[in-house]
């Protein structure tokens, strides 16, 4: 046995409860932002706005968005029973909003120069799903 194994084990995977309307509603439109007006717990939209922003060159556009996509997230992810670390499996599709938020976040908030805040969502990110993070660096 390792002098430094961790014996309290990693606590389980938190998996969010899929939301088929919200889902649904961003598959069938071009535009996330009524989307995000009608499902606005819904970290996908969110995500797919700030997506959108960082594409148009409007990194505290997107910034805003991922902010609340990743605020709206961690409000479900508590309810699902998260304690504040923990795996947030990337190949749980509902997951996916949150992390996208949370790189998209990170990303903006590079661009805008808050490089603290940048490094912050990366090592998040990556110690949340390190799938992840590699799909979304790629």
């Amino acid at each position: 046995m390792s002098l430094h194994q961790n014996l309290l084990g990693e606590p389980p995977a938190t998996r969010l409860p899929d939301d088929p309307e919200a889902r649904e509603a961003l598959a069938a439109s071009d535009d996330p932002t009524p989307v995000a007006g009608r499902f606005p717990s819904y970290s996908a939209a969110w995500a797919h706005l700030a997506e959108n922003a960082l594409a148009q060159g409007q990194p505290v556009t997107a910034y805003a968005y991922a902010r609340t996509g990743y605020h709206r997230g961690l409000d479900q992810l508590r309810r699902a029973g998260w304690k504040g670390h923990g795996p947030i499996p990337w190949d749980h599709e509902p997951n996916r909003g949150f992390l996208r938020a949370l790189h998209a976040l990170g990303t903006a908030a590079g661009e805008i120069g808050e490089a603290e805040e940048a490094e912050r969502c990366s090592t998040f990110l990556r110690e949340s799903s390190a799938e992840a993070a590699d799909a979304l660096n790629a």
